[in-house]
């Protein structure tokens, strides 16, 4: 992708994913990740209906006059976007690849932590750290991190999803809000992903193709695994290996939702061909 394509595709993901920040997740956002507490911000007089439990009876002493302590949410909060740039992810039978989605996703998110003035980082990763950006603020910041969704080259096909929440843990000393954006068709992550979601507000957003879900009778067709380079030749028109498939897909999907959800992690699905952004409001308003 040369240097004018590529940042024509940044400015139209920016254009889109902002107006969605901006207009319909930046309260969400904010209301449903909270800061770390309640920090002191200043003093002012008494008005009827303040808590007797604010006086600050210093100030009122030397003034002879009751003053109040005022509170405000310490907002300031760390995003952590971790994407999954596997060969499986280079997939999609409608006008998108799940990759698409994902950047589309994580760039809603980053422009919606930058409204409220948070930092964002990220984590790409196959079965191996591609790429780590330390979080930092600002929108030349989240444009490079749409740039590096958009155009970084993996130098494994394959998937690791512990190895990346494992890495997460060992870079984020504090409690971060982490979304794995990745069609989790992986096993062995959950005993990692309890310790991170132990330090950590994290949710998982597997994003997938309905071809994925059931593959239909079209006879004898080849296939190519994304992840491995293998070219394989498969008998569709039988139905034992229709509902081989169908049972090996069912059980990813159960182990993401149970592995996120016994975790104490959220946990949301969305197809390639739908709306991201009905299934993020409604996963921000569920919480």
């Amino acid at each position: 992708m040369d240097t004018k394509e590529l940042l024509k595709k940044v400015r139209k993901i920016e254009i889109k994913t902002r107006r969605l920040s901006d207009h319909v997740f930046g309260g969400e956002y904010h209301s449903t990740f909270k800061g770390r507490g309640m920090t002191f911000s200043e003093v002012r007089q008494y008005q009827f209906g303040d808590d007797v439990r604010n006086i600050d009876w210093n100030v009122t002493a030397r003034y002879n006059e009751p003053f109040v302590k005022v509170f405000e949410e310490e907002r300031e909060l760390t995003l952590m976007l971790m994407a999954d740039i596997s060969g499986s992810e280079f997939f999609g039978t409608e006008d998108q690849f799940k990759n698409e989605i994902i950047t589309e996703i994580a760039a809603t998110l980053a422009f919606s932590a930058m409204q409220n003035n948070d930092k964002t980082g990220l984590i790409l990763f196959s079965d191996e750290i591609e790429l780590y950006i330390p979080p930092k603020k600002g929108k030349s910041h989240v444009l490079r991190i749409i740039r590096e969704l958009l155009e970084f080259q993996p130098k494994s096909n394959k998937t690791d999803v512990a190895k990346a929440l494992k890495f997460l843990s060992n870079v984020m000393k504090k409690k971060a809000i982490v979304f794995v954006l990745s069609d989790f068709i992986a096993d062995n992550y959950r005993d990692t992903l309890k310790i991170a979601a132990k330090k950590h507000d994290l949710t998982g957003i597997r994003v997938y193709d309905k071809a994925e879900e059931a593959i239909p009778n079209l006879g004898m067709v080849q296939m190519l695994d994304e992840e491995t380079g293998e070219l394989m030749l498969v008998n569709t028109g039988s139905k034992a290996m229709r509902n081989s498939y169908y049972a090996y897909n069912r059980e990813r999907v159960d182990y993401f939702v149970e592995s996120f959800t016994k975790s104490g992690a959220g946990a949301l699905s969305c197809r390639v061909d739908e709306s991201y952004v009905k299934k993020l409001l409604g996963y921000f308003k569920r919480r």
